[in-house]
This record gives structure tokens, C-alpha cells and sequence, in this order.
């Protein structure tokens, strides 16, 4: 790789406590693109300029997401724990030559799924794990409501029943936290997914892997693995989405009246969370096709680029325009959903919000009082550098009845 400094290694103790403070030094010692070090001595750069993420998500012909690209296959081996988070499967559902007639057939099946039908499944799980724990007094947030209620909420959008929801949400745990458990976590999901189809291809039902299968531009195999993409991308930015919303609401006093029924105020925190501590930090990723420059470093034909969305949204070049409009109102410039080709669909976008917005809502309904338990720099964030989720958030409040008692 062409840099005149040693490459960062990805992993470590900073990007659990400092990642802010790691990425301003990056942008001082390496500029807006940086050489970083997978595990492994696997070589990539990492994007953190905000215009040079523009530049590569908005060129999906020189910087596809094709992994058949990549330089450094015969240095990888069979079991490298970030296999599963990259897009490296040889499935066509995976290559850009396939990618935008199934994205338009997936934002279609997406648009046949019923936003109420989503809002009151969210309404029932959040108050079903709420009734679970107000009347301890004390709960960790995280383990009993954050991480559970999407993965419920989006069991039932692709047509498990709730049991079969939660069986997988310590196999999605493992492959977000990239360690040695992810390529078992990944087996296991993709296994379940293969099974669903094989289900609603005999018994359709009022669920996305039925539509998917009806709509007629998915193989099996690519329905499943788009199914895994929706669980597993959609389950765990969602989770720390609300967890990190909640965070901030109970630490920052701006957002005190949301405790009081003030629900713009969640809104507001919401987007803020987009901008300062959005769920994905860095996602994989692109392989150039042909030697170029990008920002002041050659990158070769084939070298791997990682998106740092977390540090392009704390660009000083572009923060100094964004702050006559304060980013929890509305300004939504940030790359929380990613950009270009390949950004979360907006209807993704929009059930990801519906599902973290109404468990927030719930929450706050049945326990107004709720507040941390520790104090928050005790919180420790996910052990991942791609994840910005916490491992807990344990609050206390005034104990009450469950609804359902």
C-alpha cells in the first residue's frame, strides 16, 4: 500500500473508548484516506473524509462492491472472523452486475409490507418485554429491550414466529462483533434463512420472504441471502440506534422533557445519534478497479476500502457548514444509512425508525422516571470497531405492574 506511515491497526482499545479521538488523529497524521491493518496483517484503506466517501459511493464503476476483486484473497484464510460482515459470498446476489434490478425488486417487496402492521407488532413486543422487568425496579436495557425488540420485530416482517427470532440473535451478536464465533454465527443464520424459503415457497404468507419469492427476480439462494442482509444489518444498527438514543436522552439534558411526554424531543435525539454516534462506524466495503487517487494516496486495483461514516460525518471541512442547523434538527446530511447505490433502502430506513422510534415511545410511557444506573462513562461501547452499541445500559426506576399481569 502507498502511504509514508505504518497502517492503523482496526482493532484495539481506542476505537472502544476514543473512536472520535482516534479518527481526528488519523485525519492529522494520514489525511481523509488511511492505511489500516485487518486482522491478520490484511491491508486496507479506511475513508474518513466526508467528500472522498461522497466520491467513492457515488462511483459504483470504479469502486464496485465486488470482492472477486479483491488483491489479498490468497492472503486470507478460510475462518478470517470479518468474512461474514464483508460482501465477499460468490452468489450473484451479491455482485453489482445483479444489484440494481434486485434492489428495485427489493424496495418493491418492501413497499408491500404494512407500516401499521409494523408499528402495532412494535407497540405489543416493546410492552410484552416492558411487562418482562417494571416490576424489578432495575434492568439492563440492552440485554432485556434494545437488542431483542427488533430482531422480534423483523423475525415477524420476514415470517419467523417470535421464537425462532430470538434462537438467532446470539448468532448475529457473534458476526457483529467480527471474533471467532462469527463464521459459526453466519452458518447458522444463513441456514435458518435457508429453511424459511424452502417454508414460503410451499406456504406463502402476508411476510417479505413471501413477497420477495413473488416478485420473480430471486433465486432461492438469493432470497435467503437477502433475507440474512435484512436480520442482520436491519437487527443490530436498529438495536444500537435505540440504545444510543437512550443514551443520550438519559445523559443530556437537552432532551429532559421527552421523560415528560415531549416527543419531538426523541426525534430530535434520534437524528442526533445519526450525525455524533451513528450505529454502523465503518462498513465493508469496495475494491477499486484499476489504480487511482483518492485524496492525497494512490490506491491499487484491487485494494479493499473501508467506509468510515462515523469519521466523514465528523469532518471539520464539512461540520463548519452544518452548524448553523443543529443536527438533532433535522438535518439529515450524515451517513447514518450509508450513500450512493448501495444506501439502505428507504423503506428499510423508515422501518428501522418506526422500530426503534416506537420502542423508545413505550418505554418512556410505562417508565417515565427510568434513569442510568452507573455513570455513563462506566458504559462500555460494543467490542467491534465496525459497531458503536453499548453492552449494557442499566437504568432503574419505579417499579410497576406489568399490563398483562
Amino acid at each position: 500500500m502507498d502511504s509514508g506511515r505504518a497502517p492503523i491497526p482496526l482493532f484495539g482499545p481506542r476505537f472502544l473508548n476514543d473512536p472520535q479521538g482516534l479518527y481526528r488523529e488519523m485525519r492529522r497524521d494520514h489525511g481523509p484516506v488511511v492505511p489500516v491493518e485487518l486482522p491478520g496483517g490484511i491491508p486496507a484503506w479506511l475513508v474518513i473524509g466526508y467528500r472522498e466517501l461522497h466520491q467513492v459511493t457515488n462511483d459504483s464503476e470504479l469502486f464496485p462492491r465486488d470482492a472477486a476483486r479483491w488483491n489479498q484473497w490468497p492472503n486470507v484464510p478460510p475462518d478470517w472472523p470479518l468474512l461474514p460482515i464483508l460482501p465477499v459470498s460468490p452468489s450473484p446476489a451479491l455482485a453489482d452486475s445483479t444489484h440494481r434490478s434486485q434492489a428495485k425488486t427489493m424496495d418493491a417487496a418492501m413497499e408491500t409490507m404494512d407500516p401499521f402492521a409494523l408499528r402495532r407488532d412494535c407497540e405489543e413486543l416493546s410492552d410484552r418485554l416492558v411487562d418482562g422487568f417494571c416490576g424489578r425496579g432495575s434492568v439492563d436495557l440492552v440485554g432485556s429491550f434494545a437488542e431483542p425488540l427488533p430482531v422480534l420485530a423483523l423475525a415477524r416482517l420476514v415470517g419467523l414466529p417470535d421464537a425462532e427470532g430470538l434462537e438467532l440473535l446470539r448468532s448475529m451478536e457473534v458476526m457483529g462483533d467480527a471474533g471467532l464465533e462469527a463464521q459459526a454465527g453466519y452458518a447458522r443464520l444463513a441456514e435458518s434463512m435457508r429453511q424459511l424459503v424452502a417454508h414460503k415457497r410451499d406456504r406463502p404468507g402476508p411476510d417479505l420472504a413471501t413477497a420477495l419469492l413473488q416478485q420473480g427476480n430471486y433465486s432461492e439462494e438469493s432470497c435467503g441471502m437477502t433475507l440474512m442482509s435484512v436480520l442482520f444489518a436491519g437487527h443490530i444498527t436498529t438495536a444500537d440506534w435505540l440504545v444510543n438514543s437512550l443514551r443520550l436522552m438519559l445523559t443530556d439534558d437537552r432532551f429532559a422533557n421527552a421523560f415528560g411526554g415531549g416527543r419531538r424531543s426523541i426525534g430530535q435525539a434520534m437524528n442526533e445519534v445519526l450525525w455524533e454516534d451513528t450505529p454502523t462506524q465503518i462498513l465493508a466495503g469496495r475494491w477499486a478497479v484499476r489504480d487511482t487517487r483518492l485524496g492525497d494516496k494512490v490506491i491499487r486495483a484491487g485494494d479493499l476500502l473501508l467506509l468510515g461514516l462515523a469519521a466523514a460525518n465528523a469532518d471539520p471541512d464539512v461540520r463548519q457548514f452544518t452548524e448553523a442547523e443543529p443536527m438533532s434538527l433535522g438535518n439529515s446530511a450524515h451517513f447514518g444509512f450509508g450513500h450512493g447505490e448501495y444506501r439502505c433502502p428507504y423503506p428499510a430506513q423508515q422501518m428501522a425508525e418506526t422500530i426503534a422510534r416506537t420502542g423508545i415511545e413505550v418505554l418512556l410511557d410505562r417508565l417515565p422516571d427510568i434513569d442510568l444506573a452507573v455513570a455513563p462513562e462506566a458504559l462500555v461501547r460494543r467490542p467491534s470497531p465496525f459497531l458503536s452499541g453499548m453492552t449494557a445500559l442499566p437504568v432503574r426506576f419505579t417499579a410497576v405492574r406489568p399490563l398483562n399481569d
